[in-house]
């Protein structure tokens, strides 16, 4: 089933700045998306479309990459997730759907 995920994962006890590991977890996102998944950084988190499975699994990945390679102690992640069964829907259609009914805000 596809989705489309929002989430925002935020480091705990690496200071009072989180950019290093923030930037760090959007380059392991890209790198993890080999085609399958589609992901979209915005100011209080990241957005990522795809299948179900492979989005929770890139969500695991995440928690590990910056637990074991950046030694973060905690990490706190929310997550939203959509899905649809009468439609396919992306992101991009999402925005545009509000951005038409707005006069492209």
């Amino acid at each position: 089933m596809r989705c489309v995920a929002d989430f925002c994962c935020v480091p705990l006890g690496v200071g009072a700045s989180v950019g290093r590991e923030v930037a760090a977890a959007c380059r392991y996102l890209k790198e993890f998306e080999n085609g399958s998944l589609k992901t979209m950084t915005h100011a209080y988190g990241t957005n990522i479309e795809g299948e179900m499975s492979q989005v929770l699994r890139a969500l695991e990945g995440v928690h590990r990459f910056l637990h074991q390679e950046y030694a973060v102690p905690r990490i706190s992640t929310t997550v939203k997730i959509g899905t649809r069964i009468d439609k396919d829907q992306t992101m991009e259609d999402k925005i545009e759907a509000v951005r038409s009914r707005n006069g492209k805000l």
